[in-house]
């Protein structure tokens, strides 16, 4: 009898999942869950439809033909309201049950809303699935006046969807300076600058206190804790996720800002698995629990789970990752965990070149590189290898930097 999997989520988690399990396991039973109303579509190119400059189209992964092609059972708006663990089966809030073998959670996270009045009102918008990108253009499109919350990798979309646009936005941040826990006011002032020629201004050590609204319900303006006002007929909101632990509450598996697992993406129990945002996993490049919630990341956990449903122990998760943004004349790469460590070093290396690397007990763990991306191979290499740079950090700033100069100076020593 062949085996039996559930994946629940159909992000590029768990569609990774099930395409590793249908290339491995031809015989199995695979079946898939998701809450949505459509197959798995590029999530990175949302953002790019929501600005006005792609079609649905190109957005699209997997057609629903896909599925059926490799005899996968995708089952849409499909909501799971109970994980029975013990008897190893999930139920739908249709009441229909799913049985087991070996069970994925790829289930995610949803955005957080501010706790703040009338944050649910028309024209608020937040950021995450094809169907938020759809509203969020045709809002967009209409409106003329914007406010942006949220000052890191996902309220930046907002700014370049606003910028895109043409529509006058204030982006409201708490700090000094756009994503302040990995960038230095130096290296953010490039961010800001380019936000400023696309009309979207930055308003620092601000926030919002309420929204105020129309007779309709409509948001009107922003509100900020000083009282100051920001008129507006749209609003970007994207302060964190809340990772959907929920449906796990009631079960043994151990939780901790999202779903522990090992480096094999294993649970703490022995079939049951989860990949992505949901997961805190085992890194073995930090050498501790961590999260990490991009693409590149959540793929390739989606098929290390898959390779261990089949097989425990046959791969271990291994990985650097990287986010990328590429709204702006030049490029921008985050790797690693850049807002960890204990250390960091920096530098302007070039007129709209700046980058930073952070450390934690003298060893490269993440960074952000602005306007030249060539050292990202020799920073993720020594990530990797686990290096001890501690007493090099200057040679990480030069242009041009790779790993053969750091391994001269050491033998030099």
């Amino acid at each position: 009898m062949s085996d039996s999997y559930v994946i629940i989520g159909d992000g590029i988690a768990g569609a990774s999942a099930a395409e590793t399990l249908r290339e491995e396991a031809p015989d199995a039973e695979i079946t898939v869950l998701t809450d949505e109303g459509e197959s798995l579509y590029n999530r990175i190119l949302i953002k790019e439809y929501a600005k006005g400059k792609l079609p649905e189209a190109p957005i699209s992964i997997h057609q629903e033909s896909w599925y059926e092609d490799h005899d996968v059972d995708l089952r849409l708006n499909t909501v799971v309201v109970d994980i029975d663990v013990e008897n190893d089966a999930v139920r739908t809030h249709e009441g229909e049950t799913f049985e087991y073998d070996s069970l994925l959670l790829a289930i995610g996270g949803t955005p957080q809303q501010l706790p703040v009045g009338n944050a649910d009102a028309d024209g608020i918008h937040h950021f995450w699935t094809f169907q938020d990108a759809r509203k969020i253009k045709e809002s967009v499109e209409g409106a003329e006046k914007a406010v942006i919350v949220g000052a890191g990798l996902l309220g930046i979309d907002f700014a370049a969807i606003c910028g895109a646009q043409g529509v006058e936005a204030k982006y409201l941040m708490r700090g000094d300076c756009w994503w302040r826990y990995a960038l230095s006011e130096e290296g953010a002032e490039i961010m800001h600058d380019a936000m400023r020629e696309r009309g979207v201004e930055p308003v620092f050590d601000s926030g919002v206190d309420h929204f105020e609204v129309d007779d309709e319900g409509h948001v009107t303006a922003a509100v900020d804790p000083s009282g100051e006002r920001y008129e507006c007929d749209f609003a970007g909101v994207a302060i964190g996720l809340d990772f959907n632990t929920e449906l796990v509450e009631d079960t043994p598996l151990e939780t901790e800002d999202g779903i522990v697992v090992d480096e094999f993406m294993r649970t703490n129990v022995d079939n049951v698995f989860a990949a992505g945002d949901i997961t805190t996993f085992n890194d073995l490049v930090l050498g501790e629990r961590a999260k990490n919630g991009s693409w590149g990341s959540a793929k390739e956990q989606g098929t290390i789970a898959a390779r261990n449903m089949i097989e425990h122990g046959s791969e271990a998760f291994e990985w650097v990752s990287s986010y990328s943004i590429t709204h702006f004349d030049f490029p921008f790469l985050s790797f690693g965990h850049p807002t960890l460590g204990d250390d960091s070093v920096e530098a302007t290396t070039a007129e709209g070149e700046w980058r930073r690397v952070a450390l934690k007990d003298g060893k490269i763990v993440g960074g952000v590189l602005i306007g030249d991306l060539s050292p990202q191979s020799a920073f993720k290499q020594l990530m990797r290898e686990g290096r001890d740079v501690s007493d090099q950090t200057d040679l990480l700033m030069e242009p041009g930097f790779a790993v053969d100069d750091l391994a001269a100076t050491t033998e030099q020593q």
